[in-house]
């Protein structure tokens, strides 16, 4: 979040960006794990979300001054790994069947264009997805932020 190797900027607590980078990769294991289909919808439930219950818990127990902007941050990193990695996956996710357009556009590109098209839309999708979880995951931790009770100095 900011360009020093992170801590404390004027008084005020900062996630560093190797500290920005971690929490976004705690994400890559559910990624990994659903697109190799290694684990059953329990075990899925857990990987989705831990992460977020850990960056959650950073951001309330670290008392960041802005936790909404600190977890869009780690959102906006976990959606462009999630996509680099859908994207690495992409064959063996789809077992050589990939999606393909549909409606008015169905067989009218063609092939490396149309799977160009739908590869774009899925890892900008992913992108959207992170920060959105990034942008919901703040906000929960701003709330629990604000319920907490200050912390005198001693």
């Amino acid at each position: 979040m900011d360009g020093d190797s992170g801590g404390e900027v004027r008084g005020r607590r900062r996630i560093p960006w190797w500290g920005v980078l971690g929490l976004a990769a705690l994400g890559l294991p559910r990624a990994v794990a659903h697109d190799l289909d290694l684990v059953g919808p329990g075990v899925n439930t857990v990987l989705v979300f831990a992460p977020m219950v850990v960056w959650v818990a950073v951001a309330v127990l670290g008392r960041l001054p802005r936790p909404v902007l600190a977890l869009l941050a780690v959102g906006a990193v976990y959606g462009l790994l999630l996509g680099a990695a859908h994207q690495v996956l992409w064959t063996h996710s789809f077992a050589g069947q990939p999606p393909e357009l549909g409606g008015s556009l169905a067989g009218v590109l063609p092939p490396a264009v149309e799977s160009a098209v739908v590869r774009t839309a899925a890892f900008v999708s992913s992108v959207v997805t992170g920060v959105l979880v990034g942008a919901v995951s703040g906000a929960a931790a701003w709330l629990l932020s604000r319920l907490m009770p200050e912390r005198t100095r001693t």
